[in-house]
Order: structure tokens, then sequence, then C-alpha cells
């Protein structure tokens, strides 16, 4: 049975409560009148033809079926009722689609209707109108942001400017490394500080952190920028309750602001910096254009942000996620190898000769369909009431897409819980969105990630230098076969234990 395929995967990761959503009691006795206001709408509103799903319980709904691993929890409730389900968290509804067709309904058919974006209300600030990926509404803002971006930042034209500065960053990672042979190495640390680096040189022209002191003036900018992602998605009453979003009354959205404004100020003096200097020089970075169009510091600061939280938390966790597959299966991690020797003719990747490497390219689709870096995406929201498959999604609806359970899917994969480059090989199948049933970064709709080439370039590039260079193994003799694979749930998908290496440098 395919739910015992998942149990064996889920071990340590049973769905439980929201722990975290447990309002103290009294609180729930003061606001008794709403909650049963919100229960009669839940049993006795008609909502006619929605998706199947399990029945909701009085006031929660079911949240109590959600759990810590969503991603895990919804992928078994839609073995039960279906590949399109619908979930009750509090008063608000929420529609999963865990198939390849219910997905292209959402993403790309009715996509018109359902491409609002559902916003966490701990995100909820001045801020908001100035964002890209968590703009409510596909407004003119929205546009003018993403082709402002797609033509400057990713853009053909754009990437080949960009290839010396990512070639140097790769050059100035490889030799730290190669100052830490015999020593453990944290992958996910290295990638992380090479990824910020390459984007503030992108975005502010300089870098953001010194890979050997860990001093710079972004210091300690991951764990800023993680506990910006994990004030603003962890569990919240406002969330459930919309009534009460004014009151707040976890403190997420102001603990979210506070962050925020942490990170603001990393980079506040360059921008200053820049502005003053934008007149008598000629444009160097990305933060330039953007003064000489006339975007503000609120603007400038969340676009800059928004590149930084999306650009460096998924680029790392699918290269660790991969290193971790990789040192697991030794017999692919020896194709990888091979191919590297035999198709790259220096010491040094350079990034036109990726696409001579198919093997690595098939192992990195393979760990996106197993480590997708969003199992869930981002949640859409209904613009209006329409029909996806058969049934009616109603106006206001949270929507999110399951492509973790896609992926694991073994009506779509043979075998879909080992790790099998292969199956990738002599294929179309690609990242671009345009095959269901392995949409990593979403699908070509108004909310494709417009990310999407600067990030399969880094991963592909990063990867690549980190096998040519460097022969991996677990410390301490560890069994690769035991590798703790376990997951951690977030915006990105996270091993729950952070991989750690020792190399040999391959001459």
């Amino acid at each position: 049975m395919y739910i015992a395929i998942y149990n064996l995967q889920i071990n340590n990761h049973i769905a439980t409560p929201f722990k975290e959503t447990t309002m103290p009691f009294s609180v729930f006795l003061l606001l008794a009148p709403l909650f049963l206001f919100f229960l009669i709408r839940i049993y006795f509103k008609p909502n006619k033809n929605l998706p199947p799903g399990p029945r909701p319980w009085p006031v929660i709904g079911n949240l109590h079926q959600v759990g810590k691993n969503p991603h895990v929890s919804t992928a078994i409730l839609a073995q039960q009722h279906g590949p399109l389900i619908t979930l009750h968290l509090g008063t608000q509804v929420l529609i999963v689609a865990s198939s390849p067709e219910a997905a292209m309904v959402i993403l790309k058919s009715q996509d018109r209707f359902l491409s609002s974006r559902f916003v966490p209300n701990a995100f909820h600030s001045h801020y908001l109108p100035y964002t890209l990926i968590w703009s409510l509404d596909c407004d003119e803002n929205w546009r003018s942001l993403r082709t402002l971006c797609r033509t400057e930042m990713f853009s053909v034209k754009a990437l080949e400017t960009q290839s010396s500065l990512r070639e140097e960053k790769l050059a100035q990672m490889i030799e730290f490394l190669c100052s830490k042979k015999g020593q453990v190495v944290n992958i996910e640390e290295v990638v992380f500080t090479t990824m910020i680096n390459t984007l503030s040189n992108i975005f502010f022209g300089k870098d953001f952190l010194d890979l050997k002191d860990k001093h710079g003036i972004a210091s300690g900018l991951k764990e800023k920028l993680f506990k910006i992602l994990s004030s603003g998605v962890a569990p919240n009453v406002s969330d459930f309750f919309p009534v009460l979003q004014r009151l707040d009354l976890q403190g997420l959205r102001k603990q979210t602001l506070r962050h925020i404004n942490e990170v603001l100020k990393s980079w506040d003096d360059i921008i200053n910096e820049r502005r003053s200097a934008a007149i008598a020089k000629e444009e160097q970075c990305f933060v330039d254009h953007l003064i000489k169009d006339g975007f503000s510091n609120d603007r400038i600061n969340i676009l800059a942000l928004e590149l930084f939280t999306a650009g460096t938390d998924t680029t790392t966790s699918t290269i660790e996620w991969a290193m971790a597959e990789l040192i697991k299966n030794k017999e692919v991690m020896y194709k990888v190898q091979q191919e590297l020797k035999h198709k790259i003719n220096s010491n040094t990747i350079i990034e036109s000769e990726i696409s001579k490497l198919p093997y690595l390219n098939a192992c990195i689709k393979e760990t996106l369909r197993l480590h997708p870096p969003a199992p869930l995406l981002l949640p859409h929201r209904a613009i209006q009431t329409c029909e996806v498959m058969k049934y009616t999604i109603p106006r206001g609806a949270q929507i999110l897409v399951n492509i973790w359970a896609i992926g694991r899917d073994p009506k779509l994969w043979e075998d879909p819980l080992t790790f099998k480059p292969e199956r990738f090989l002599g294929t179309s199948l690609d990242f671009r969105g345009q095959d269901f049933e392995f949409i990593p970064f979403g699908a070509g709709g108004r909310r494709m990630c417009p990310g999407l080439p600067i990030g399969i370039n880094s991963i592909q590039s990063i990867l690549a230098s980190l096998i040519l260079r460097f022969d991996w193994v677990l410390p301490d003799d560890q069994d690769p076969v035991k590798l703790d694979m376990n997951e951690k749930f977030g915006v990105t998908l996270q091993k729950e234990k952070p991989l750690q290496l020792i190399f040999e440098i391959i001459n």
C-alpha cells in the first residue's frame, strides 16, 4: 500500500498537534462567543461541492491532523481522500493538491483565479506593498518588480555578465576548503556563505561574510534570516481565526518585524553610500540601477531581503541534500566523479561546461524530486470562486501544492524512495515547470520562481566544484548507509542534522 510507503519515510515524523498554537484556557473562555460563531460557520454554512477531506473538529477544524510536518501528513490524507482535499484550519479553508493533474489546473489552467498569495499574518507590515514574493495580488507593482528582476538579474545576458563574479566566489570557496584538509567541514555553512557573498556582490557590490573568520558587516545574517522565516511561518492563531489578526495574540507579527528591521540595518549604510555616489559613478551593481529608477530605501530593502531569503536557503539546502545522497550512495558518487574527471579539463568549473555533465544534472534533479526545497511551494489564495477537477474552490481559500507527495508517488515514479539519478537520463523532464510530475520550483504561471536560472546555475557549479576537487567521507569512519536523512520542515526542507564531512584533496 502507498500509505505504508509513506510510513517508511516518516518514522520520526508522525503528525502531531501544533503545540505552539495552543492558547491558554482562560483566553478560550474569554473568546467563547466568537468560537461558537466560528463553529456554527464551519458546520452550518453551506460549502457546496468542496473537495473531500477528513471531518473537522469543533473550533480547531483539522489543525490536529496537520502536525509539524504538513507535507507528510497531507500526503497521507491525500491517499485516504484523493489528490485534491479540503482541510479546515480554524475558520479558514485549505485546499491541498497532491497530483500532477491537480497541480496543472491550479498553477496553469486556473492560474488567473488562483494566483493571489496567502500572506501569513506575521508578514503583514508597512513593508508588504513593496514585496515581490509575498505580494497579495499580481498588480502593477508586482509586474514591474518581476520584469525588472528578470531583465536585470536573471536574464541570459545578466547571467553571462555575472559569470566571472560567480566563478571568483567559487574559487574563494575552494581555496578556503583546501585550508581545511583533515578537518570536519559543515557543508551548509560553507555553501551558505558562498551564496551570500555571490548575491551581496550582485546586489550591493561587496562581500557580506568572510569564509575564514566569519566576521563581516552581516555577521549572524544566517541566524537573522532564519528567525524571520521561522517566526513568519510559525503556527499562528491569527491565521486560523482572522478576526483576531489585529490582536497579534502570540506576538509573531511584532517579532517578525523586529527581525526584519535587524537585517535591514545590516546594509542600510551601504544603500545610503551608493545613493550618495550615484550621481558621480556609473552603475556597478543592482542597487545602483534601483536608485537610478527612483526606488526608495524601503523598496530596495525588501527586494534585497527577499533575494537573500529565497536565493540562499533553497540553494544551500539542495546542495546539502545532494551531498548527503551522494555520500550515502557510493556508486552514484563514483559515476559523478568519473564524469567530471573525463569531461572537465581543469581543476576549476567553468559554467559553460555544465551542459557536458548529464549525470551530475540527473543527480540534481533526483535530489529535487526527493527533497524539494519548498515541499508545499508558497501558499496561493483564490481570487474568486472557481472549479478544479469538478470541485468548487471558494473565494478566499488558501491553496497548497504538495510537490513532495507528487515526487514520491509510486504511480508516477518507479521505486520512489530510492535515489536513482538514472531515471532522468534520456528524458525531457526539466526544472522549468512544464512537466507537472516534476515541478520543484513551481510551474510556468504568474507565481513561477523568477530566480530559477541563477538558482539552478549556482547548484550545478557549486556541487560540481565540491566533487571535482575533493573526495568526501563521513568523520570517525561512520557508515554512510546509516547517515541520518531526517527532515526539518520550514519554508525550506532542511536536513534535521547538518551534514558534516571531511575530505582528501584530489590532485
